[in-house]
């Protein structure tokens, strides 16, 4: 019996080639673009923001003032929690008005609160400074949460056309309802930007590049 022959050339790259592929984590090359919801919300623009992994989906109607959002991103633990907010005054999460999203530890359910972090050590769960409504939450096929709201833009903001956006990812949530926090380094500090209303843009302070993509 003659020993057989080592496969083609072409035939080991094709497969190198896909285990390669199989390597690659699905979340890795998901984009805002491609992301669907269970009720089909349709959003003019949405962002793959350059930190957290995390994706924001937006439309602004200026006629009113009114930014419906859909925020997306994965807790950095199970049973963590995800969070976005507006920033009235400045460009940090201190003083920022916050959307939070986690599964309740009872029901397991998606739920969304509103929390005023007037500074790192007062995180208080209350109702914002500007009005927010249809607020709601669902978990997601592939672990991550989305957390979705209507915003009143304050008119100081809509009269500029910009607001200080914030994102975020904790650990868990107390009993108590309190959120444990986020760690203070890298990617965790630099989640924060700001968000042209009008043009859809996003930048952020540290050069990061969220790609925009314009959505049917």
């Amino acid at each position: 019996m003659t020993p057989s022959s080592p496969p083609p050339l072409s035939s080991a790259v094709f497969i190198c080639i896909s285990f390669l592929a199989l390597m690659i984590s699905p979340s890795a090359a998901l984009t805002c673009s491609s992301q669907k919801f269970t009720e089909n919300q349709v959003y003019s623009n949405c962002l793959d923001l350059p930190y957290l992994a995390s994706y924001l989906h937006f439309s602004y109607n200026s006629s009113n003032t009114t930014l419906s959002i859909a925020f997306i991103a994965t807790p950095s633990k199970s049973g963590g929690w995800i969070a976005w907010a507006i920033n009235p005054k400045a460009t940090g999460m201190a003083g920022s008005q916050s959307l939070v999203g986690y599964k309740n530890s009872t029901t397991g359910s998606a739920q969304v609160h509103t929390f005023d972090v007037s500074s790192y050590s007062s995180i208080v769960a209350k109702d914002l400074s500007f009005e927010v409504w249809d607020k709601t939450a669902e978990s997601r096929s592939d672990g991550s949460l989305a957390i979705f709201a209507k915003i009143k833009v304050p008119a100081d903001l809509a009269a500029s056309g910009k607001i200080n956006q914030v994102w975020q990812l904790g650990p868990s949530v107390g009993t108590d309802g309190g959120l444990v926090p986020h760690p203070y380094v890298g990617d965790n500090l630099q989640s924060k930007g700001t968000l042209d209303l009008k043009s859809g843009q996003s930048s952020t302070s540290s050069g990061g590049d969220d790609r925009l993509k314009k959505k049917n």
